[in-house]
């Protein structure tokens, strides 16, 4: 199945009711939790997702789970949010408190997929992070939202204060880390490839019973 970042997705979804979770997740998650849903037989777990590219824009992310949850909210027992802070600025756990349902913990995607403890102890300011789906998605959501594309002089402003690109693999794939290595020399910054697999995400999709 092709997971649309352009729109709400769903994937499913079905029969509703008694035993049922729902997840709301960000687009950008999609093929990670399905990918999880598969491996671990997690069939009671319904899966819609709002647009990816909300993580460029994270100012529509606590409306769009809002939305959603009320939408949802009569159809299932429990709703997730799989969404961590990622620049809500608090906004986010607040809702999601209100509306009475749980979230992904941690600042970011960066901090659950390597592990929120972990994350926090490294303490890395100067470092730049992508994901699997961040890799796959480079131009789309780094180059061109940045005007790369069409001001490359702007590298050095956007980018001066880091050392070195992070690819956190969700997955052993060579190609990938291949295409990651290649982002980092496009912005002139040194390599590291760290497989965390889905950390946090895993262990938190996990407890959902």
């Amino acid at each position: 199945m092709k997971l649309d970042d352009a729109a709400l997705t769903k994937e499913g979804l079905g029969p509703r009711g008694k035993g049922r979770i729902l997840l709301l997740a960000c687009g950008a998650l999609a093929h990670e939790i399905v990918a999880l849903k598969a491996a671990n037989g997690w069939d009671h777990l319904d899966l819609q997702c709002l647009p990816a590219i909300f993580h460029n824009s994270p100012e529509k992310i606590t409306p769009g789970i809002e939305a959603a949850v009320a939408e949802h909210r009569e159809d299932y027992d429990e709703i997730f949010v799989v969404y961590a802070d990622c620049g809500t600025g608090g906004l986010l756990e607040a809702a999601c408190k209100r509306l009475g349902v749980e979230m992904l913990e941690g600042p970011h995607c960066y901090s659950f997929y390597e592990g929120n403890t972990a994350f926090a102890a490294r303490d890395e300011i100067t470092a730049f992070y992508l994901t699997d789906f961040l890799v796959r998605q480079f131009d789309a959501f780094v180059w061109k939202p940045l005007g790369l594309d069409r001001h490359p002089e702007l590298r050095e402003a956007y980018f001066g204060n880091y050392t070195k690109l992070v690819y956190q693999a969700q997955i052993d794939d060579p190609a990938l880390t291949e295409k990651a290595r290649s982002h980092a020399e496009r912005l002139g910054l040194a390599f590291e490839r760290r497989f965390t697999g889905y950390g946090d995400l895993a262990t938190a999709l996990g407890k959902l019973d």
